[in-house]
């Protein structure tokens, strides 16, 4: 699936309930979980807020809770969806192992977890405050990522395996960039505390530190377990501990 070819929401869905109906043609018993997780469904939006519920929620009180703001978010943002789908469409050009979108959407915490995001940044910004800590609190307790509702992400991000991700306030992360599991990204505790940026299409390798005021260019690759306490150029590779950058641009290694 090309970048330029990514779809709207409502050819998503269709392309998701086409995959949902032959799904359940050919399980009739994973059919019948189908219909009330996509086929029941009229949108994207329904699905994807319904979805929401089902993970963070434990009592249908709570599921409805977190389905309901959800919905609002979206219907009231539109944009909110457009991200979420091409956050799913990421996941199919990045992932050689995943054929459809249905997988993902159904079966990846990671993606959850990034939707539950959306919205509570919604929830801050439009002065529900308590809610949207509510939602960054389950999904940490329930997805194990934690992600600050002040906190910037872009679309097309891609959270794989996600199991213990943190991503702190004001934390800004590109478009196109990758997080693979274990990592944190956040403030140094020291004054003035800033919070990293992230480049567009970056890689962060499993167990990585990205800490402090701190910027990480465009399409950077930060190995896994590095710790990065200053900046990373654009298009380099950061290994080790303390980083040391390799596979540089030829101009970021003769600076």
């Amino acid at each position: 699936m090309a970048e330029a070819a990514i779809m709207t929401s409502e050819n998503l869905w269709q392309e998701i309930r086409g995959e949902a109906q032959r799904a359940a043609a050919a399980d009739p018993v994973f059919g019948r979980a189908l219909v009330g997780l996509i086929l029941a469904h009229d949108d994207f939006t329904a699905a994807l807020a319904d979805l929401i519920g089902r993970r963070l929620g434990g009592r249908a009180i709570e599921r409805e809770r977190f389905a309901t703001f959800s919905r609002d978010a979206f219907r009231r943002h539109p944009d909110l969806i457009e991200a979420a789908g091409r956050d799913l469409q990421a996941i199919v050009r990045s992932d050689p192992a995943i054929a459809g979108l249905l997988p993902p959407l159904l079966h990846f915490k990671g993606y959850v977890a990034l939707q539950a995001w959306r919205v509570s940044n919604w929830l801050w910004h439009h002065d529900h405050r308590d809610a949207a800590l509510l939602f960054q609190n389950e999904a940490s307790n329930v997805l194990q990522v934690s992600i600050h509702p002040t906190a910037s992400v872009g679309p097309s991000v891609y959270l794989d395996h996600a199991t213990g991700i943190v991503i702190g306030a004001n934390v800004v992360i590109g478009d196109g960039t990758t997080i693979l599991q274990n990592v944190s990204i956040g403030r140094n505790g020291e004054l003035p505390t800033r919070s990293p940026r992230i480049g567009r299409g970056v890689f962060i390798g499993s167990g990585a530190t990205i800490l402090g005021d701190v910027r990480i260019g465009d399409f950077a690759k930060i190995g896994a377990g590095t710790v990065v306490t200053s900046d990373v150029p654009g298009g380099c590779t950061a290994i080790g501990n303390p980083a040391r950058l390799t596979n540089c641009p030829e101009p970021a290694s003769a600076a």
